[in-house]
C-alpha cells in the first residue's frame, strides 16, 4: 500500500474527474490523503480518502486580486499559507507519490521539497497548443509579479522555479492522465502529445451527489436541461431571458443549473425547474436534450449517456471542445454573443431530429469505452510506480 498525496484544483472542473480515481486508487488498496478546498469536503470523503483543507482559497475566480493585478497572481500571494500545511502533512504520513490538478500553482515547489514523483491530472483541455498560446500571452503581461514571486519562494524554500508563469498553472510531469480518448483530440493537437501522457476516457463516475430534486415531475415528460457551469454561467446573466423565450411555451419540463445566478427581476416560467446545482448523472437518465457551456465533464457526461445536445461555450477551453465536438458531427455549436431565442430552437430541434448527431454521439462514446476508464488510469500507475522503484 502506498501513501498517495493528492493535491486538488479546488473548482468542480477540476476536481470531479478525479474522484472516479481516487476511488479506484484506494479499492487497489491505496491510502489517499486528498487537500482541497472545504466545500469539496463530502465528495472527496465519499471515496474514501482523507480529507484535508487548503489554509486559503485557490479558486481563481473567487480571489480578490490588487489593482490591475491578475487573479492568477493573486493566488501566489498565498503561496506559504498553502504550502506549509502540506508539509506538515508528508511529516507525520510520509507520502511515496503525489498527484496534482495539472493547475495547482504550487506543484513545483512541493514536489522538489518533498523529493517524491508526482503524476498531474489533466482536465483535458482540447487544443492545449492554441489555448497555451492565448494564456502565454495574457500572462506575460505580467510578468513582473511573477519575477518578484519566484525570487521570495526560491530563496525561502531553496527551489528553483520556471522563468514563465504558465509553466505552474499547467504543469506537467512524468506521467499525465488525461480523461477522453484520442479519437476526441484533433490529429494536429494529438501530436503535440508526448508517451508520458496517456487518454484514460470519460471521468464517469457516481459522485456520491445529493439526489434532493423532484424527479417525479420529470416522469412522461419531455425534458430539457440547461447548464453553463459553476463558473461562466453567472457572468452571462444575459443568456437566462433567452432561454426562457425559448422554452416558455412549449410542452417541455426545462431543467435549468444556475450556479450563483442573480435571478431576481425575472419572471420564471411555470415548466422551468432552477437550482443552484443538480445531480447531473442522474438527471440526463431522463433529459431528452441539453444545453451545454461544453465543459469537458458535461460533454463527458452528455456522450456517455447518450443525450443530444447544443453547444454555447463562453470560456476557457469550452469553444475548443465546442468545436471539436462539432467537427466530428456530435452537437451544434452557437455563439453566446448573438444567440437569439430563435437560433436556439433550431439548433435544438435539428440535433433532437437528425439522427446522424446520435450516430456520431454513439462514436465518440465507443472511443471513450475503448480508453478504459479509471481502472486503465490505476494500471498505468502501478506501471509508472515500478518504473519510479515504488514498492509499496
Amino acid at each position: 500500500m502506498s501513501k498517495v498525496l493528492f493535491l486538488g484544483m479546488p473548482s468542480h472542473g477540476h476536481m470531479n474527474p478525479t474522484l472516479g480515481l481516487v476511488h479506484e486508487l484506494i479499492r487497489h488498496g491505496e491510502a489517499v490523503t486528498y487537500f482541497s478546498s472545504e466545500e469539496f469536503r463530502e465528495k472527496v470523503e465519499a471515496t474514501g480518502a482523507t480529507f484535508r483543507s487548503y489554509a486559503a482559497d485557490l479558486n481563481i475566480f473567487k480571489a480578490q486580486p490588487d489593482a490591475g493585478e491578475s487573479p492568477f497572481f493573486s493566488i501566489f500571494r498565498s503561496a506559504e499559507t498553502i504550502i506549509n500545511p502540506i508539509l506538515s502533512e508528508n511529516q507525520a504520513i510520509h507520502f511515496d507519490y503525489m498527484i496534482h490538478s495539472a493547475a495547482f500553482p504550487f506543484t513545483r515547489i512541493i514536489s522538489q521539497i518533498l523529493r517524491i514523483p508526482a503524476i498531474s491530472s489533466l482536465a483535458v483541455f482540447a487544443g492545449l497548443r492554441t489555448f497555451f498560446k492565448k494564456k502565454q500571452q495574457v500572462l506575460l503581461n505580467k510578468q513582473n509579479s511573477y519575477t518578484e514571486f519566484i525570487k521570495s519562494i526560491g530563496e525561502k524554500y531553496g527551489v528553483s522555479l520556471p522563468d514563465h508563469p504558465l509553466q505552474l498553472l499547467f504543469n506537467k510531469s512524468d506521467l499525465n492522465l488525461i480523461y477522453t480518448s484520442t479519437y476526441f483530440i484533433s490529429p494536429d493537437d494529438l501530436a503535440t502529445y508526448d508517451g508520458s501522457y496517456r487518454f484514460v476516457g470519460p471521468p464517469v463516475y457516481d459522485r456520491k451527489e445529493n439526489l434532493d430534486f423532484p424527479f417525479e415531475r420529470l416522469h412522461n415528460k419531455r425534458v430539457i436541461y440547461i447548464s453553463l457551469g459553476t463558473v461562466f454561467g453567472s457572468f452571462n446573466p444575459n443568456l437566462y431571458p433567452i432561454f426562457f423565450e425559448a422554452f416558455a411555451n412549449t410542452d417541455a419540463i426545462v431543467v435549468m443549473a444556475a450556479h450563483q445566478v442573480n435571478l431576481s427581476g425575472l419572471t420564471i416560467p411555470h415548466n422551468f425547474i432552477i437550482r443552484d446545482y443538480v445531480p447531473q448523472n442522474a438527471l440526463l437518465n431522463y433529459t431528452d436534450v441539453a444545453i451545454t457551456h461544453a465543459g469537458m465533464n458535461s460533454i463527458s457526461d452528455l456522450v456517455s449517456h447518450m443525450v443530444p445536445f447544443v453547444a454555447i461555450p463562453l470560456g476557457a477551453d469550452q469553444p475548443l471542445l465546442a468545436q471539436r465536438a462539432e467537427e466530428l458531427g456530435a452537437t451544434i455549436s452557437l455563439d453566446a454573443q448573438t444567440l437569439t431565442s430563435e437560433s436556439l430552437l433550431a439548433a435544438v430541434k435539428r440535433v433532437t431530429d437528425d439522427p446522424s448527431y446520435l450516430e456520431n454521439m454513439q462514436k465518440i462514446n465507443q472511443s471513450f469505452k475503448e480508453a478504459g476508464g479509471y481502472p486503465k488510469a490505476v494500471e498505468a500507475i502501478t506501471e509508472w510506480k515500478a518504473m519510479k522503484g515504488i514498492s509499496a
